[in-house]
């Protein structure tokens, strides 16, 4: 199928979204978070210990910068975009993420892997995230030891402090897999 310049473009600007929103999060960039979403997004992950689910870009928004604060050191990285066009101002798309979050309160390493399934939607002219929810591909938790050793923790400096967090338990359910 030979794509249009229009088609091309909005592919582009539907990876640009994406990028944005995995670079946000690490960065606790809560400016360019709030510029993502669609006012009805919807959001279920369902990691190896816990499921979430909420509805509405000021929840995503919140539940994103309640996460990653302070005490969390991140790193994501979205692979593969598999994105198709549903019409004009409609998208869905896949990607493969790599991730890496260290939970200082915790005092844990969580590496894994998952497959994103997101519906893209065109608002006033912008590309935004509609739906997005992942399923772990793989998830592997780690104490954090002594001998682990952050030289660089950049959330630690601009994330949200712990005392400025709310309680987004409400979002999270915790279950032991292995049970």
């Amino acid at each position: 199928m030979a794509y249009t310049l229009q088609q091309l473009s909005d592919l582009e600007d539907i990876r640009t979204v994406k990028h944005r929103y995995f670079r946000s999060i690490d960065t606790a960039d809560q400016a360019v978070l709030e510029t993502l979403f669609t006012d009805d997004v919807s959001v279920e992950y369902r990691g190896g210990g816990y499921f979430v689910q909420l509805e509405g870009a000021a929840k995503m928004v919140d539940f994103l910068m309640n996460s990653f604060n302070a005490t969390a050191v991140a790193m994501h990285h979205g692979h593969m975009p598999d994105i198709t066009l549903i019409g004009d101002d409609e998208a869905e798309g896949i990607w493969y993420l790599e991730d890496i979050f260290i939970s200082l309160d915790r005092k844990d390493v969580t590496t894994g892997t998952a497959i994103y399934r997101d519906r893209y939607r065109r608002v006033d002219g912008q590309w935004k995230i509609a739906r997005t929810e992942y399923d772990r591909i793989m998830e592997v938790v780690q104490p954090l030891t002594d001998a682990m050793k952050i030289t660089v923790h950049h959330l630690g400096k601009v994330g949200r402090k712990l005392e400025d967090c709310s309680d987004i338990s409400h979002l999270i359910t915790w279950y032991d897999k292995a049970a």
